[in-house]
């Protein structure tokens, strides 16, 4: 074989015609689109395959890293990201302390998040920072209002250590955008903080050229379970807002985008995320070029991935670390500039000395053993991802349209329409999770028997409200994660005096049957924190309800095939005489019939988990 010659070049190639062809061949008349076209929350249409023909009207396939519109991201010769770890400040001895800790095992940025400290004196700040070798790591800080004090102390620190600022790069993360968003007004009023912003501006564009000190925080929307689309065509709007506000007060696009970060979550849903990053820079570039038809002058935007909240949980919490491993490796694949991965417990706790060591070594072992680090977008030219891509930049790209016709972020904020598209999806997908089509591991599906977190859990970490603010203008968006409703059922349960309820399972009749259903009805309980009892089958009927009486069941839960309920439930709620409440596991075409004799709890496939788990709680006095 020649050495120049193509691998399997001597196959002819296969059309998506030959392809649509042979697929609705073997679906023998079955629909195309119900079978094999997968519909997102976004109700983006995600074909079985994906060819390089799906390429062919995609115009920046070619366009080298580096190189404007940066869908590629800004790096040219490896993909080396920021690994930063953030920490609440109570106490700055501490907080310096922890920060000097994690860079010297491997952190490149540290971030304090100053939202606990209130009044904060330049000595206090100045102990903070000065363990940290700013020249080689990011100082980010998370703060509100007084922003310009912080601003002022990091100048102030570094005049008296005698370091250059133009050495210094990092973040100060004011967004009166998203103050609004999460609190429902501004630090102040609009008026005012867009003043601010341009006094920040104005200190970067003249002393510190690497320091970001804008933040468009899209994250608040992943969190609150707003969907893909909606992160980044609302996170579009919100740095719409400060590019239009900052250049009509004299500043040039060029120069807000250098001193702007935008901050993405990452999630779990693995090539979407990867291309949702990608996106957001095709998306950001779309954007100015609206302010300067020159491509030449724009640098890329700094983008900051954040692990989610949304799909974090208090139960079985070391699953978690699972899904942080997944979110990093997505967003370092789509070419974040920098990640912070959250400590798997920080979502019911203050996190400790392992939880954080676990955040910072996934990073780490990404870099140093993955060598996730070494491959500049290595997912260029994915039929698969560059097609994410493009459609996820459509989409939002339209989303972010329909904001601009209602005259932008901020007044279709106050208006309330952007909350209302947000409690679409998250409807949606708590429905989704109630019903367990979609999957927690640990909380709606597959939970841990014998777990009990009560005492570890703070519920002012746990189930945080919005922040509270006395200029709201508007309802703030809500956020939350999607356990909470499971979360709260087994805590109640945890708390319960009488203990945990015990869910008997009287499985009788066909083995198959039973067995699965019986399964099926152990996963449901357990879900609320039940004690559950299976058992292999009982020869008679009256032998298991003895059996269950026995075990002070608090439910039985009658595990049999649909044919023999009609006959076999009556006669267990007889011989139970109201000691226990009768549960049928399955739909059976007998259950009218079986309501009318007074049995009405009925559990299948196709129940709402989670109300029915409250339904029954309520009936058991919990």
């Amino acid at each position: 074989m020649n050495e120049r010659e193509k691998l399997f070049a001597e196959f002819p190639p296969v059309s998506i015609a030959e392809w649509e062809a042979k697929i609705r061949e073997d679906l023998k008349g079955a629909d195309y689109e119900k079978k094999l076209i997968w519909k997102t929350l976004d109700n983006l249409k995600i074909k079985p395959y994906y060819t390089a023909e799906d390429l062919i009207d995609l115009p920046y396939t070619n366009v080298p890293p580096g190189s404007f519109p940066y869908i590629r991201g800004s790096r040219t010769t490896d993909n080396s990201w920021e690994i930063r770890q953030d920490f609440r400040v109570f106490d700055t001895g501490t907080a310096a302390q922890k920060a000097k800790m994690a860079v010297d095992r491997g952190v490149t940025s540290v971030g304090f998040d100053l939202s606990a400290m209130g009044d904060l004196y330049f000595h206090d700040f100045k102990k903070l920072i000065s363990a940290i070798d700013s020249k080689n790591t990011g100082l980010n800080f998370i703060t509100g209002e007084n922003a310009r004090d912080i601003l002022d102390y990091v100048l102030k620190t570094l005049e008296e250590s005698g370091q250059p600022s133009a050495q210094v790069s990092g973040s100060l993360g004011y967004d009166p955008v998203g103050q609004m968003t999460s609190s429902g007004g501004f630090y102040k009023s609009a008026e005012e903080d867009f003043k601010e912003a341009d006094k920040l501006l104005l200190t970067a564009e003249n002393e510190l050229p690497r320091f970001r000190v804008i933040s468009v925080n899209s994250n608040l929307f992943i969190d609150s379970g707003a969907s893909l689309v909606q992160e980044l065509g609302f996170g579009l709007s919100m740095a719409a807002e400060y590019l239009t506000r900052l250049t009509s007060m004299g500043h040039s696009a060029t120069d807000i985008v250098k001193h702007l970060q935008w901050n993405l979550g990452t999630g779990p849903e693995y090539f979407m995320e990867i291309a949702k990053i990608r996106a957001a820079r095709l998306l950001f570039s779309a954007l100015l070029s609206a302010y300067d038809s020159d491509h030449s002058k724009y640098p890329p935007v700094f983008i900051h991935s954040i692990t989610t909240d949304w799909n974090k949980t208090l139960y079985d919490p070391h699953v978690n670390m699972l899904r942080l491993t997944t979110e990093a490796m997505s967003a370092i694949l789509g070419g974040c500039d920098s990640l912070l991965v959250k400590p798997y417990d920080s979502w019911y706790q203050e996190p400790g000395d392992f939880s954080e060591r676990i955040a910072r070594n996934i990073q780490i072992i990404l870099k140093e053993e993955a060598y996730f680090n070494r491959v500049v977008d290595p997912s260029a030219g994915s039929y698969y991802i560059e097609s994410l891509t493009a459609s996820l930049v459509e989409n939002a790209w339209q989303l972010f349209l329909k904001v601009d016709e209602k005259g932008g972020y901020i007044k279709a904020f106050t208006e309330g329409q952007i909350q209302e598209e947000v409690r679409k999806t998250v409807t949606r997908r708590l429905e989704l999770i109630a019903s367990r089509r979609e999957v927690l591991v640990g909380t709606n599906q597959y939970p841990d028997l014998q777990e009990a977190m009560l005492e570890q859990v703070d519920p002012d970490i746990a189930f945080r409200k919005a922040a509270e603010n006395n200029k709201r203008l508007a309802e703030p968006l809500p956020r939350g994660r999607a356990a909470e409703g499971f979360e709260k059922l087994r805590l109640a349960v945890e708390k319960n005096p009488g203990g945990r309820p015990r869910a008997f399972m009287l499985t009788y009749g066909n083995p198959a049957m039973r067995l699965a259903r019986s399964q099926f009805s152990c996963n449901f309980f357990a879900c609320a924190g039940y004690e559950v009892t299976d058992n292999p089958g009982f020869a008679t009927i009256p032998e298991g309800v003895d059996a269950a009486l026995k075990a002070k069941a608090d439910i039985i839960v009658v595990c049999s095939s649909d044919e023999e309920y009609a006959v076999i439930v009556p006669e267990v709620a007889s011989l139970a005489g109201g000691k226990a409440i009768i549960v049928v596991a399955g739909a059976p075409a007998s259950m009218e019939e079986l309501k009318q004799k007074g049995i009405t709890e009925f559990i299948h496939l196709r129940s709402n988990v989670l109300e029915t788990l409250r339904h029954l709680n309520g009936k058991l006095g919990i």
